[in-house]
């Protein structure tokens, strides 16, 4: 099978293929990019008129079709030229949850050449307005929630920055707020879009990542990096496809059948627009394929199932614990989920246990994964299908355009084989991060971005990560990966979600420490989860506390544990 991917790799990426790679030089560095790319993401939107009256984006029981969302887009583009002078280089703030206004925002925006600042809907209203100073754009166009967070600061706002607001969905804001009803009315668009001039490598979106120490980096995604992203995806469903396609009819002695048309695909979308996972790597494919995006007001199981069922969704992508409560929900039996061609996502790695329950559980698909960052507007590695069952501790080969080195803690490149932390450079790596130009030239380091991952790559390519660079317990001068922990305890039928972390020890420096939600009616307790891991992982991996909680474990906007808070909270409890 793996040889297979390496000849159908080589032919899709060949001079005159429809994934061929050419030579340039981007912000000074010499890579490889798609030589048949749109030169920016105005040009993928400007593509998706040619759908029409399909159904493009559904939220809970509201239904717009491309044309629908393309009139408001026109509408609002036109706005914010004519209005508020919003052009090339400027900046449009969205806050709000996955309504449909944030996917016209999003275009609208990108249309005329401005950057969308993707604001965290969790924000208080003392970090929304970090976010808009540090942002300064022009224009702000939130929800109802998110104004009356931002209310209070909003004085300190406007005393630094003429910041022009657009309510979506309610009556709320200062007395000037314009209603989304006249500004984006879809029955006076304009015919066409405003004029724009637009580089590949000016900012498409500014998105916050998490910040774990300090104020949040705004990462500066380029139009050439989010369009580098959806090839990506797209050479790596091509490439995958067709590799599986012929090793069956090597295997059979027949001949590779010809692909057949595929219907539009159904993503459904459970995790925030305004992180790379949702809005680049389902919003953005499904729109340049014709396909329909599924979003709901906020995740629950129930109400997702019943989604999928009724909007016969074929690619579910989010974290892997959403993936989990989709399993085991009481509804998985009764639902019919038979449209489901993928299973995945990204966000943390699917445990090889899960990675089995997928395919399992999927009577005409299977599970999938991507790794990738915020830095990298999307995935820099795929892996899905017969490629993940066959490596299932694996996220993939990295994608065409990306250069990828392991290196130790010095930057030097370790010895083949070896972990390291794993660097990458290519065109979708972010121009820098916003106003901090100290953090920019700590991470990107000649065109690499040091990812803070540490992985390993095998002789066929394939990415393992082994852990976060700062998620690792130094036990008496053995490192710990907590990824690694936390799988096997996975393996246990008891627990529905676990986080491993370090605690402080006088005479080791740290010991391993986790938290276990069991799954509702389950029994499990410290002495019988370290008794289950005793055959298992080596005696210095178990850890030596185990919190059994009653709660789930905290999570941020897109659904990942959120270690930091939660193990705060444990340890103080001790004292």
């Amino acid at each position: 099978m793996i040889e297979h991917l390496h000849s159908t790799w080589a032919e899709l990426t060949a001079p005159g293929a429809p994934f061929a790679l050419s030579a340039t030089t981007v912000r000074g560095i010499p890579m490889q990019v798609f030589a048949g790319a749109p030169p920016h993401m105005r040009a993928i939107w400007e593509m998706a008129a040619a759908y029409g009256d399909r159904d493009y984006v559904v939220y809970e029981d509201e239904r717009l079709t491309y044309n629908e969302v393309s009139a408001q887009v026109r509408a609002l583009a036109a706005h914010l030229r004519e209005v508020h002078g919003v052009d090339s280089g400027d900046r449009v703030a969205v806050a709000m949850r996955n309504f449909p206004e944030w996917v016209v925002a999003y275009w609208a925006t990108l249309s005329v050449g401005a950057a969308v600042v993707g604001m965290n809907a969790w924000w208080t209203g003392a970090e929304m307005e970090y976010g808009l100073l540090d942002s300064t754009p022009k224009v702000l166009i939130a929800d109802d929630e998110r104004l009356v967070r931002l209310a209070p600061h909003l004085d300190a706002v406007r005393a630094q920055i003429p910041l022009a607001i657009i309510s979506t969905r309610s009556t709320a804001g200062p007395a000037d707020t314009l209603r989304w009803s006249d500004v984006a009315n879809a029955a006076s668009a304009p015919a066409t879009l405003p004029d724009a001039t637009i580089d590949p490598d000016d900012d498409a979106c500014i998105f916050y990542t998490s910040g774990t120490t300090g104020f949040p980096k705004g990462a500066q995604l380029t139009h050439r990096g989010c369009v580098s992203n959806i090839m990506h995806l797209g050479f790596w469903a091509a490439a995958s496809g067709l590799a599986k396609a012929r090793a069956t009819a090597a295997a059979s002695g027949e001949a590779v059948p010809a692909p057949a048309p595929a219907a539009p695909a159904v993503f459904m979308a459970p995790t925030p627009l305004f992180h790379v996972t949702a809005n680049n790597c389902l919003l953005h494919p499904a729109t340049l394929s014709g396909g329909k995006i599924v979003f709901t007001y906020k995740w629950d199981a129930g109400r997702a199932l019943e989604l999928i069922e009724r909007e016969k969704v074929t690619n579910f992508s989010g974290v892997p614990t959403m993936s989990r409560e989709l399993l085991a929900h009481a509804d998985w039996a009764t639902r019919d989920t038979s449209s489901l061609a993928g299973m995945g996502g990204g966000g943390a790695a699917l445990q090889p246990d899960l990675v089995e329950k997928i395919d399992r559980s999927l009577a005409g698909g299977a599970p999938s994964t991507g790794y990738g960052l915020t830095e990298t507007c999307g995935i820099v590695t795929a892996n899905s299908a017969a490629f993940y069952l066959a490596k299932s501790s694996s996220c993939g080969p990295v994608m065409p355009t990306f250069e990828a080195k392991l290196v130790d803690d010095d930057d030097n490149e370790v010895a083949p084989g070896l972990p390291g932390q794993l660097c990458v450079r290519g065109p979708a790596v972010i121009r820098g991060y916003l106003n901090k130009p100290e953090a920019t030239a700590d991470a990107i380091r000649d065109g690499w971005f040091n990812t803070g991952d540490v992985a390993r790559i095998d002789d066929d390519g394939f990415v393992y990560i082994v852990d976060r660079v700062k998620d690792m317990v130094l036990r008496g001068g053995e490192n710990v990966y907590c990824s690694e922990v936390e799988t096997a305890i996975y393996e246990h039928d008891a627990v529905a979600e676990v986080a491993v972390f370090g605690m402080p020890d006088d005479r080791l420096g740290e010991e391993v420490a986790a938290a276990v939600l069991p799954h509702p009616g389950a029994f499990i307790d410290e002495a019988s989860l370290q008794a289950f891991l005793s055959e298992r992982i080596a005696k210095y991996k178990i850890p030596a506390r185990v919190w059994i909680l009653d709660q789930p474990i905290p999570r941020n906007a897109s659904g990942k544990f959120v270690k930091r808070e939660l193990k705060k909270q444990l340890l103080e409890s001790l004292t």
